[in-house]
Order: C-alpha cells, then structure tokens, then sequence
C-alpha cells in the first residue's frame, strides 16, 4: 500500500465487475447504489434502513442493486464489498442476501475483516480476478453470466469512457439491431434499462479518481455527463454525497484500479 493508505487504513481496490472499499461512511444520507452493496462494520454495528421503511441492524448488512437506502455506523469509518449484478448468474444475489442475513452472516463479515487485513498488507496484482475478489472476501465464486455477445460488447464500450458518450444508438448499430430491439435485449440481459446501466456506470467510474487533486468540471466532461448540475445530482443520487464532498473525504484513500475485465 502506497504511504497515504498505510498511515490511514483507507483502500479502495477497483475492478470492473467489483469494489472492495475501506474508509469513511459519509454522513447518513439516502443513497442508490447500482451494485450488490455488502457493508461490514469495523467496530460495533451499523443500521440500515430503506426507502420503503424495512431496517436491518448488526455487523453486517446486504443490499440488492438499485434500491435506495441509507447506511448509518458506530464507526467513522466501514467496509464494502460492491458486486456489479450483470456479472452474476440471475438469482445469485438473492440467495447471498439471504445467507448474509441469516446465521452464515458472521462469518462472512470475519472473512471480509480478514480480506481487508490481507488488502492493506499485500493489495491484489494487476490481474485481479471476479474470482480472486469472490474467494478472498465471500470464500466462494460466485457463479459468471453469460451475456449475450451483442450487450458484452456494449458494456465494454460503455466502460471504456474515451472519445464520444456511448449512447444505445451507436450500440444498436455494432450489433446490427434496430435501437428498439437493442434497448429491450440490453434490459433482457442485465436486468436494468440501458440509460440507468450507463449512469451507474459513470458514476462508478468516479471512484478511481476520487483522491486525485482533479478539477471536478473537466473530469465530469470527460465521464460523459452533460453539464455540472447533472453531475452533482448524479453521484448525490448513487452515494449520497456531492462528488466534491467524496473527493475531500478521499484524500488519505490508496486506490487500485484493474481496468480490464478478466474472466472468472
């Protein structure tokens, strides 16, 4: 780990299909995570509570994609395991929510512990696998999707965030399918509408930079976001926290970032 990591305990390890995160919560703002969020308390227990009014209490919580919610701790601080649901056979991680919250859950919090001991002494190499992620922090794989060749592609091209915004039209026409055809297989496969898949995606990519000394209205063009407005409402609306709020609680953050896809 780099000198601003060590001192502080703060690391985020970054792969395109999960986030291991060790660091500040963040005030007790609603959030909206578009990944499988598996949060563990460092110290004491942490609350959650979502949108339609459900609470959760312990050591260790578990949140499907998509559902707004807020997080609150003992500890300034937490860990988090996010899981990116189109790279998980469907159903999987209704089976793992119901395992974390039952009696396998202390457990699996004392193996996410020991994952993030390990991270912090030894962070994983430059081809860091789902698979590696899956049995260093849950001690299992989980089981791969297998997306149509048609939407692979198009997610790829969506995390690639160079050039142009990649928008269902131009992915559309790599396919070779009508825009309406596209859209309905893109939602078919991953389980979510390709506008809500990319905003996901753009505000995840946020993360790799988030303990740079960057200017936040550049960095928003670049990921792709219209304007500034759209920006801030964005990652407010993901993380519960304006980007410049994230960037100033980041700054003791040793980051590592697998940019590349690797097979499980």
């Amino acid at each position: 780990m780099d000198d601003t990591g060590h001192k502080s305990g703060h690391l985020m390890l970054i792969t395109p299909e999960r986030v291991f995160y060790a660091g500040l919560l963040g005030r007790p703002r609603q959030r909206c995570s578009g990944g499988f969020n598996i949060y563990v308390a460092i110290e004491g227990s942490l609350w959650l509570t979502t949108e339609d009014g459900q609470e959760s209490h312990g050591e260790i919580v578990a949140l499907l994609p998509n559902i707004r919610h807020t997080i609150a701790s003992d500890h300034r601080s937490v860990l988090s395991v996010v899981i990116e649901p189109e790279s998980v056979r469907p159903g999987v991680l209704e089976e793992l929510a119901l395992r974390l919250a039952g009696p396998e859950g202390v457990a699996f919090a004392s193996r996410i512990r020991a994952a993030y001991r390990e991270l912090r002494e030894h962070h994983a190499g430059n081809d860091f696998s789902s698979a590696e992620f899956d049995s260093l922090c849950l001690g299992e794989i989980l089981p791969q999707r297998e997306l149509d060749p048609r939407v692979a592609h198009a997610i790829l091209q969506i995390g690639k965030f160079s050039g142009e915004p990649v928008t269902a039209a131009s992915c559309a026409t790599e396919a070779g399918l009508s825009p309406s055809r596209f859209l309905h297989l893109f939602k078919e496969e991953t389980g979510i509408s390709f506008r809500s898949f990319r905003a996901w995606k753009r505000a995840r990519h946020l993360l790799h930079f988030a303990n740079q000394d960057i200017n936040l209205a550049h960095l928003a063009q670049d990921i792709g976001y219209p304007d500034s407005t759209h920006f801030s409402h964005s990652i407010r609306r993901f993380y519960g926290l304006k980007p410049r709020a994230i960037f100033s609680g980041s700054r003791d953050l040793a980051i590592y970032s697998h940019r590349h896809a690797s097979a499980g």
